[in-house]
């Protein structure tokens, strides 16, 4: 009787350190990308989560207000706290505020921040408000709408860029193409949120392949 409970004991625990194995292996590290020649060269005077509203700005963005929200994770399921994000993007028009981007004939937003610096709070969760980005040509091809974001964990660093679900461009761009996965990077619609409905959402959650 003794040995009969014992060995169900041991399997139990066999059954529980497999179950905690495969969970650890659930989540696949989200595909690193190009970190692109437009990284900011001067970061805004204002570089707060809603990408939307420039400080001292009186004017309206152009382009169509969106919501992203998402959690940093490491690969067994736990939240990231205190990850810090950059993300940068062209504006509607494809533009990026940087003396390089000299390929686009698409204007300036004023109005449009073009960067923020966040930080995860100890869940994990991450939230900003930014415009969708315009495609735009780059030699021989034209990219997909996409954001760039450099984030930084305790000990990880991941370089990589989120697309939009159902986008024409993103069969045939190159980038979006060598992703692996390639689900990983491309975000999923949401409910717009209740306390900003006029804005489309996006979720997107970001594993770290060291957290």
């Amino acid at each position: 009787m003794q040995l009969s409970r014992r060995h169900a004991i041991i399997g139990a625990t066999a059954l529980v350190g497999t179950a905690v194995a495969a969970r650890a292996q659930q989540l696949v590290p989200t595909s690193s990308q190009d970190l692109g020649p437009f990284y900011p060269v001067l970061r805004p005077r204002d570089s707060d989560a809603d990408l939307t509203r420039v400080r001292g700005a009186r004017g309206t963005v152009r382009g169509t207000p969106i919501n992203v929200v998402g959690r940093i994770l490491d690969r067994r399921d736990n939240p990231v706290r205190g990850a810090t994000i950059e993300l940068w993007q062209a504006n509607a028009v494809g533009r990026y505020d940087h003396p390089g981007d000299t390929r686009s004939a698409g204007a300036l937003d004023p109005n449009f921040q073009g960067y923020a610096a966040i930080t995860t709070d100890r869940d994990g969760n991450f939230k900003f408000r930014t415009i969708k980005p315009g495609a735009y040509k780059i030699p021989g091809d034209m990219r997909t709408p996409h954001i760039h974001l450099d984030i930084k964990g305790r000990s990880g660093r991941l370089v990589t860029q989120m697309y939009f679900p159902g986008e024409p461009l993103n069969d045939s761009d190159l980038l979006l193409r060598n992703a692996s996965p390639k689900q990983s990077v491309i975000a999923r619609a949401i409910d717009r949120l209740s306390g900003d409905p006029g804005a489309a959402a996006y979720g997107w959650d970001v594993v770290l392949a060291v957290g």
